[in-house]
């Protein structure tokens, strides 16, 4: 598992929706704010002054929903039995550790980008744009980011959302191939952004049913599919991802023949 160091949105559909969702699905105590960012908690603790803050995404390779990213800075010292990426945990698992992850990290902080943003910019913009919005809600600046995957976020996408919550000089940066299996603040990231995302397609489901969005999360199931052939795509699919929309058959060629 290698190391490898590194060198206002368009507002969707029905943003007044989308920002009540966001608080529906919030467990946290502070208010979040009513715009697409989504963002934000953290939690304060004494620590030493020198802060890495662990950052994943989840939802990258939907047809629908949002892609959410979450920053997580834990302490020295916590007790988090069972911390793993949470591709590797059990649903049940996810929701036992996220509680226990918001209330021992010294800070935390999710950023949401809902589909016609991820449609404006693609998919890869889109989860960096994420990732800054969570750093940037983070009460503490961190020094470092360790980040999963094998991409750091752009300097200039970065720096814009940076400048909007810190003050400190901008963080160095080193993304991890693997780094939700052997990074704990990655891992935590990486559960509380999963989690998140799970409530907020709960939420969906129920806004635009018949998509079967609470089980499938927005992925390219069968199921979804299937669905999408019956009633099209709703507000919440990336009309950018293959197969949300009707492939236009090719005009056939004229023969000389």
């Amino acid at each position: 598992m290698g190391r490898k160091a590194t060198s206002r949105p368009a507002k969707p559909r029905n943003q007044q929706a989308q920002a009540s969702l966001v608080q529906l699905v919030s467990t946290s105590s502070a208010p979040l704010p009513q715009d697409d960012s989504s963002l934000l908690q953290a939690n304060s603790q004494t620590v030493p002054q020198i802060f890495t803050a662990g950052i994943d995404a989840a939802g990258r390779g939907c047809l629908a929903g949002p892609v959410v990213a979450a920053a997580v800075i834990l302490p020295e010292c916590y007790d988090l039995p069972g911390l793993n990426d949470s591709k590797a945990c059990s649903a049940k698992t996810r929701e036992m550790l996220a509680p226990r992850i918001r209330q021992c990290a010294v800070a935390w902080g999710l950023g949401v980008v809902w589909p016609a943003r991820i449609d404006a910019i693609n998919i890869l913009q889109a989860t960096f744009e994420a990732m800054s919005r969570a750093v940037r809600c983070l009460r503490c600046a961190p020094a470092h980011l360790l980040i999963d995957g094998n991409k750091t976020v752009p300097g200039e996408v970065f720096a814009f959302h940076w400048r909007k919550g810190h003050a400190a000089p901008l963080p160095s940066q080193c993304c991890i191939i693997g780094g939700d299996a052997s990074e704990p603040a990655i891992s935590a990231a990486s559960i509380l952004a999963k989690t998140y995302r799970d409530k907020l397609m709960t939420r969906l489901e129920k806004r635009w049913p018949g998509y079967g969005f609470e089980a499938h999360k927005g992925y390219g199931t069968e199921d979804h599919y299937e669905a999408l052939r019956r009633l099209g795509p709703c507000p919440q699919h990336r009309l950018t991802f293959r197969g949300v929309l009707p492939e236009k058959p090719s005009p056939q060629q004229g023969s000389l023949l």
